[in-house]
């Protein structure tokens, strides 16, 4: 906000940042409104570019959170899969013994623990990821709404609103 235009606040934000585009979308619109045949209000113009603008990244934010999401909560029945299988197998063997001992079912037993733990052990990191991911997303959403808000601001009154300046930076967007 401290830069002399726009254009020179734009070259100094990094490239592949959510900041940059919203600015560049920004930019854009601005230049296409000033081409537009029919009367816009200008502040329903950016507005709609601005508000596109967020919901691509927040879109680009969110992918590959179903996946997480599905292995999260699908990966404990896979386990649990795995066990009524190993108990199957275990009640099989005392079948074919006519006698329970140790050394029918150990075997059996051990697999459908491990298959238990296995599906626990993917599970957990993959819910606690998926969490942290989607409070992350949130934060990053208001950052770059408040942005985007300031940014409107600031384009409607040809640079006489400066915003206060904001901390915190929003990650990397993949274009």
């Amino acid at each position: 906000w401290n830069s002399p235009s726009l254009k020179d606040a734009q070259a100094k934000l990094e490239k592949n940042s959510a900041y940059r585009q919203i600015v560049d979308d920004g930019l854009v619109a601005q230049d296409q409104h000033t081409k537009l045949t029919d009367p816009v209000d200008q502040h329903e113009w950016l507005t709609g570019s601005l508000s596109r603008s967020q919901a691509q990244i927040n879109s680009k934010l969110s992918n590959g959170l179903a996946v997480l999401a599905t292995v999260g909560s699908t990966s404990p029945f896979i386990g649990l899969f795995g066990t009524v299988i190993g108990i199957y197998r275990a009640l099989v063997k005392i079948g074919a013994a006519g006698q329970a001992s140790i050394d029918a079912v150990a075997g059996p037993v051990g697999e459908a623990l491990i298959m238990t733990a296995l599906g626990l052990a993917v599970a957990v990191p993959a819910v606690l990821a998926y969490n942290w991911l989607i409070r992350r997303n949130k934060v990053v959403a208001e950052e770059i709404s408040a942005f985007a808000t300031d940014l409107h601001g600031y384009m409607v009154s040809a640079g006489a609103v400066k915003p206060e300046v904001r901390v915190a930076a929003a990650p990397a967007v993949k274009k």
